[in-house]
């Protein structure tokens, strides 16, 4: 934990918003689902994307399946964000990671991604 608010602080993000990155990585859910995945009242949820809104790094659409719903999804700028702290959160934790060997690595990986919300349970 201490890591990802060192990085985060690095980058002006808080917790949560590394955790709105993550999620989008690999899907683009609708509002109300990204608020259950953290946890969020939908207003709080929809106070955190218009920050990343005004800072570039998110957007939001209407869905294409059903135009009553909102899509949330990373911009480029967002995208290569996201990329960089990965990168800067694996680079700080190889430390303790580095005495795992790949198995236990990638079940770690897994885990985590559950715990933080950026894999489906």
């Amino acid at each position: 934990m201490g890591a990802l608010t060192r990085i985060g602080a690095e980058h002006e993000l808080s917790l949560t918003q590394l955790r709105v990155l993550g999620i989008l990585r690999d899907r683009t859910p609708r509002m109300a689902e990204l608020a259950d995945y953290l946890g969020l009242e939908k207003s709080t949820m929809s106070g955190l994307v218009d920050r990343a809104e005004r800072r570039g790094l998110l957007a939001r659409a209407r869905s294409l399946d059903d135009g009553r719903a909102v899509e949330v999804f990373m911009t480029a700028a967002g995208l290569e964000l996201a990329e960089r702290v990965h990168t800067e959160v694996r680079r700080a934790l190889d430390p303790a990671t580095g005495r795992l060997d790949a198995t236990e690595r990638q079940a770690l990986t897994r885990l985590l991604e559950r715990m933080l919300g950026s894999a489906p349970a």
